[in-house]
């Protein structure tokens, strides 16, 4: 079975299942192509609560007969497809059935399904609708592993899913189009991939007339921009048309922008247009946007006459430093003006200065592809070198950092000392990303010669945390992606010889030689607003351990990524925003921006990204007690961190694993999964993150009777305790050493501990120091004090939303004689909502506002089989039967005013 056709059938029982609680009415929709009437055979399939009925328009006259036989005999599922083709009188009489069935109750389930393309027919424009979405990549991949007659390569079945754009037909019709040796990688894939043949295929009997040319002139715009919609003054004075000129069917205006109802037609009106036709259209636009002062009435020159002479014209006019232009029309033109460029070398600097604006806009796969034209035998060598140095800041993003490393060095050997100052950093950055603390301090050294201080010494006690993974990686890499052409590339300049300096001093541990650089490059990048300085200074702030300015300048990299349209830079900001927050113990914070980095990197085919976002989410989780959100993004980290030598990441979502072992009362599997991580041995640990796993190893070691195991690494610990770099980590060494230590001195140990803890942030850190001392204390029959101490841990881990730790504190506070402070909102019966875990809460507000499980999964970026798993819990732990019930709880508590 293709992952399509699970994602499908999972979508289609929870229609059906919603169906049954709010209405019994739905149209499903989409554009062609999308797979609607093969949705409709598995609601017949999947339908067990009675018979099924499909209906045809020449039968609609059954429609009385069969609600009449559903009312008598129980739930009925009917079925019509294309509904939209019916005649006037027909559709009329299915309008009649679905309004008796909303209003009555009749137990009887209608599904039907209309074109996406066109406006709905106005007999059926008020009912419900569920619209079709795009497959994601990972329902398209087993659609074409099953439909490919022969092996397909990673990279082939990557750009077949990135041209179909989720359209399944489209899809097919691309994979039946190449041959054996095109789809394993050993032919080169036709260009343009989708053509005029595929697309006629797919959509081409549904295109209709466009004898004003409003269809074509509205896609050549938008083809020209990279955007959905097109601007309509534009279009309709290059059409010469009324402002109020009737639409054709395929198109919609909204805010002054005209847009087609479907992409896929969109594409295809375009495609199939004559040649002479889409010159005419392209002339027109030029003309209508002649006194516009930016590319597109160049672009559209090109377009209808090209001429060589525009070349130059394009490439100037997208270089332009002044320009406002987004980089995805930037990439367009550039891309153009190498077509349209004679000379080798220069198409090979155009098609650099194109693969960097993609970079930016968030294409890495086809930056890959304008990369390849770069480096070509005609490239000159800077160009070589500037192909190489962007295309290791696209592989330290989305592929194996080692490759990163190689592009980064051999760039380095290519361009001139400046640039390759840029390539060297970028080299450590792969390295660190990798857990390679040679190669990492090798490339850093100005001469890029192995380091003399024995790394076994220096590793010991390197000061990092989860609050950077890849910190340097990240922020260097933009610089390849925002880097102007090589031969222009400004100097290198006091901030990058910083970074530099302050990291390596960080991994030879002279804390006292890293200090200063490292300020220096934070308040260089906070005074402006260049997104990769930002960068920059969120990287070093996390270093020093300064989350304050952590968070301001990922914030304003965020806020700069945004206003530049650089999309490529959004879930590097993320990242810095979600780990300082979470550094900061404001876990909740740092979901809310992992959720979103999470779908930004996914958006740009960003893994490697998305693979840290995962281990962020993980952590959190793991704080959460959510047991099965923490293994599906630990497992998600994983998966590409292995594919990809992240060794950061890798460590990140093993130490959040056996977080939520400890947090569920499971300290020897905690110890075990831990233990190899932070342990002396070739199985320890990122050597930037192995040490923040320390107190959770040694409370693990300690609850399971084996304290002997942490000795050694709590001296380890002392080290990274004294660099300063971590608030947190003096009060977890006070905590560390009371765990293991005699009872005579364990007292003071705990107290000096929470005294430490007064001087930082963070509930959770501060509650579990209050929950182990309780422990103590109520194991030698200390009482009063017990209480009083686990009472606060639960106090605390409550504050923070980890129940599942307040709970651990409730059941030692049930062992010492006494029960835990009831809650008001628990105790009344107006906040039963507050009964709920963090992510039941979530998902219960989502669902309340009519968000599918589909819709609440992508919100949440977990899976649908994760809501389905949490909403069961919800049903049980409310006591409810259905959404309805829920959206009426839910607004009942709202009104009251309980706190969801």
């Amino acid at each position: 079975m293709t992952g399509h056709t699970t994602a499908r059938q999972r979508l289609t029982a929870e229609l059906l299942d919603a169906l049954r609680t709010d209405g019994g009415v739905r149209v499903v929709t989409g554009e062609p192509g999308c797979g609607r009437s093969t949705f409709l055979a598995h609601a017949a399939r999947l339908f067990r609560a009675g018979p099924v009925r499909h209906v045809r328009a020449d039968r609609a006259h059954e429609l009385d007969d069969a609600l009449r036989t559903a009312t008598a005999s129980g739930p009925l599922l009917l079925c019509v497809d294309d509904a939209d083709l019916w005649d006037a009188p027909s559709r009329a009489a299915l309008a009649r059935a679905a309004a008796r069935i909303r209003e009555t109750g009749v137990r009887t389930t209608l599904l039907l399904t209309v074109a996406g393309h066109r406006p709905p027919p106005p007999e059926l424009s008020d009912l419900p609708v569920l619209r079709l979405g795009p497959l994601t990549p990972a329902e398209a991949a087993p659609l074409i592993r099953e439909r490919a007659d022969s092996e397909v390569a990673p990279a082939v079945r990557e750009e077949l899913i990135t041209e179909a754009e989720g359209n399944p037909a489209l899809l097919l019709a691309l994979v039946r189009r190449l041959s054996p040796a095109r789809l394993s990688g050993r032919r080169a894939l036709p260009r343009p991939l989708v053509d005029g043949e595929v697309l006629a295929d797919v959509a081409g009997d549904r295109l209709p007339d466009d004898p004003g040319g409003l269809l074509l002139t509205t896609a050549a715009a938008a083809r020209a921009t990279g955007e959905e919609d097109a601007d309509a003054d534009l279009v309709l004075r290059a059409c010469r048309a009324a402002t109020d000129a009737p639409l054709p069917d395929l198109l919609t205006r909204s805010e002054g922008r005209l847009r087609f109802r479907s992409a896929l037609m969109a594409r295809a009106v375009y495609a199939l247009a004559a040649p002479e036709h889409r010159r005419a259209a392209h002339l027109a636009l030029a003309e209508a946007a002649r006194e516009a002062e930016d590319i597109l009435p160049l672009l559209h020159r090109s377009w209808a006459v090209p001429d060589p002479a525009l070349a130059a014209s394009l490439a100037s006019a997208a270089t332009d430093p002044a320009s406002t232009t987004p980089p995805a029309l930037r990439r367009t033109a550039l891309v153009r003006a190498a077509e349209l460029t004679p000379d080798g070398a220069e198409r090979a600097r155009r098609h650099l200065a194109a693969a960097e604006q993609t970079l930016l806009a968030g294409g890495l796969a086809d930056a890959l592809r304008l990369l390849d034209q770069a480096r070509g035998p005609s490239a000159p060598t800077p160009v070589r070198g500037g192909a190489e140095l962007l295309r290791g800041a696209v592989l330290l993003a989305d592929g194996p950092v080692e490759d990163a490393r190689e592009s980064f060095l051999l760039a380095a050997d290519l361009l001139p000392p400046h640039a390759a100052a840029r390539a060297t950093l970028g080299a450590a950055d792969a390295a660190w990303s990798a857990g390679d603390p040679a190669s990492c301090l090798s490339a850093l050294a100005p001469t890029r010669t192995p380091p003399t201080l024995p790394l076994a010494q220096a590793c010991v006690r390197v000061p990092q945390e989860p609050a950077a993974p890849d910190d340097h990686r990240g922020a260097v890499a933009q610089v390849g992606a925002t880097a102007p052409r090589p031969e222009s590339v400004t100097p290198v300049g006091d901030v990058s010889r910083d970074h530099r300096d302050g990291m390596r001093a960080v991994l030879l541990a002279r804390f006292d030689l890293a200090a200063a650089p490292l300020r220096r490059v934070v308040e260089n990048g906070l005074h402006g607003t260049d997104p990769d300085r930002l960068l920059r200074s969120a990287a070093a702030a996390l270093m020093l351990g300064d989350v304050t300015s952590a968070r301001r300048a990922g914030a304003r990299a965020l806020a700069a990524a945004r206003t530049h349209s650089s999309a490529a830079l959004e879930p590097r900001a993320l990242e810095y925003l979600a780990y300082a927050e979470l550094r900061a113990g404001r876990h909740q914070l740092a979901r809310t921006h992992a959720e979103e980095g999470l779908r930004t990197a996914e958006r740009t085919g960003q893994r490697n990204t998305a693979a840290h976002h995962h281990a962020v989410l993980a952590l959190a989780a793991s704080i959460e007690g959510e047991a099965d959100l923490v293994t599906e993004h630990a497992e998600a980290a994983l998966r590409t961190a292995r594919r990809h030598g992240l060794a950061q990441a890798e460590t990140l979502a093993h130490w959040a694993a056996a977080r939520a072992d400890l947090g569920a009362g499971r300290p020897r599997e905690a110890a075990q999964r831990l233990g190899p991580l932070v342990r002396p041995g070739p199985r320890r640990g990122h050597f930037a993150v192995w040490m923040l796993a320390v107190p959770c190893f040694v409370e693990a070691a300690a609850s399971a009777g084996r304290p002997q195991l942490a000795t050694g690494v709590v001296e380890d610990f002392t080290l990274w305790a004294a660099c300063g770099a971590d608030p947190q980590a003096p009060s977890q060494l006070l905590r560390c050493r009371a765990l293991l230590a005699a009872p005579d001195t364990a007292d003071e140990l705990y107290l000096r501990a929470l005294d430490q803890h007064d001087d930082t942030a963070g509930d959770f850190e501060r509650a579990r120091t209050e929950l182990l001392y309780g422990k103590w204390l109520r194991r030698r029959r200390r009482l009063r004090e017990a209480r009083t101490r686990l009472e606060e841990a639960r106090l605390g881990f409550e504050r923070c939303g980890a129940p599942l730790w307040a709970q651990q504190a409730a059941a030692e506070l049930r062992a010492g004689g006494a029960a835990p402070t009831t809650a008001p909102a628990a105790s009344s019966g107006a906040g039963d909502l507050a009964r709920l875990t963090p992510q039941q809460l979530r998902i219960a507000r989502y669902v309340a506002e009519g968000a599918t499980n589909r819709e609440v999964a992508l919100s949440l970026s977990v899976s649908t089989r994760t809501v389905d798993y949490h909403l069961r819990n919800v049903f049980a732990t409310l006591g409810l039967r259905s959404r309805v019930e829920l959206v009426r709880l839910v607004e009942q508590e709202e009104k009251t005013g309980a706190r969801l």
